[in-house]
């Protein structure tokens, strides 16, 4: 699990950062500040991949001063919202994750539109994964299979929330491999981890991330994750593709604009945002913290999140999930 105290340090570095040196004079990004918008609480995973990064873009796009509000609510829908309206004049960004930006559309109507965003990088691809306590006598993947074939919603699965990635994770495996679960959403994971610790439910289902500091205390252990490859955090544990279950699933974390920023502008932000995932001192303070880093940038990132987004809507159109 990704360590929240390090954020706390990496916060104070961007804040320490924001208010240096008197930026220089001149056209953007000098101005004013640049509004890092994230739509959810201090201290979850936008949060964090936020201030992970925002003191090494800094770094790399000399004048500006970034800096970090959060604006939750309604799943992210405000922030979202917020973000998408603003002037796009490369002093708003918005911290985004999907699937969440893209299921909440299926739920209720929302100001904003997935494909109209600019696209600057998507910085966390944090794989699902299912786990089980330590001590359970589920063997593994195929012990797993095997129970849920033999008796349909015999095993109880936890996951953060209808229509996140963990929910999908769950939705795609029953699809893959024809079995049911007894199926129970939490409201985050850390009841999911209490609920599987004290026995309450016999699987639970999160991110790559979340079960590395269980799995190095010996509380669980990760029968399969949804990446198309193993995870670099948990090389041991197999991928469901090597299982026979072709999908893949996680959280991806990234920075978007409003629509309509100039091209000028996002091609400086992809350039400054690239540099600062290849600068050794992030990967180094990356790889302390766990933090599960994937860079895409510009088009190849918008491309990544629409292929994602027309995949659920195939999910969506076939087996609507709002109230599995």
């Amino acid at each position: 699990m990704i360590n929240r105290r390090h954020f706390v340090a990496l916060g104070l570095a961007a804040a320490s950062l924001a208010t240096g040196p008197a930026l220089a004079a001149g056209g953007w990004p000098t101005e004013k500040p640049i509004m890092l918008v994230v739509p959810f609480p201090p201290g979850g995973g936008v949060d964090q991949m936020a201030r992970l990064i925002v003191p090494f873009v800094q770094k790399h796009l000399p004048g500006a001063n970034i800096v970090i509000e959060n604006r939750p609510g309604a799943g992210s829908q405000i922030g979202m919202e917020y973000g998408f309206a603003a002037a796009p004049d490369g002093y708003t960004l918005i911290g985004v994750t999907s699937p969440a930006m893209m299921t909440i559309p299926f739920d209720r109507p929302v100001r904003y539109k997935v494909d109209e965003f600019t696209y600057i990088a998507n910085v966390m691809d944090d794989p699902g994964a299912i786990a089980v306590k330590a001590s359970s006598d589920i063997k593994d993947l195929p012990d797993l299979i095997a129970r849920l074939k033999a008796s349909p919603e015999s095993v109880s699965i936890g996951h953060t929330g209808v229509g996140g990635d963990d929910h999908l994770t769950t939705l795609e495996l029953q699809q893959a491999a024809g079995v049911a679960f007894n199926v129970i959403p939490f409201n985050g994971s850390a009841p999911v981890n209490t609920a599987l610790q004290g026995g309450h439910i016999d699987v639970s289902a999160l991110n790559v991330s979340e079960f590395v500091q269980p799995v190095a205390d010996g509380t669980v252990r990760v029968l399969a994750q949804a990446g198309d490859a193993r995870s670099a955090s948990l090389p041991d544990v197999p991928t469901f593709r090597e299982g026979g279950y072709a999908f893949t699933v996680g959280a991806q974390r990234g920075v978007v604009a409003p629509p309509g920023l100039p091209a000028d502008i996002q091609a400086k932000l992809v350039a400054a945002f690239k540099a600062a995932m290849e600068d050794p001192e992030f990967k180094e303070t990356a790889k302390k913290l766990n933090a599960p880093i994937h860079g895409l940038y510009g088009d190849e990132y918008r491309t990544s999140v629409l292929g994602i987004d027309a995949r659920l809507n195939e999910m969506w159109k076939t087996n609507p999930w709002k109230n599995q």
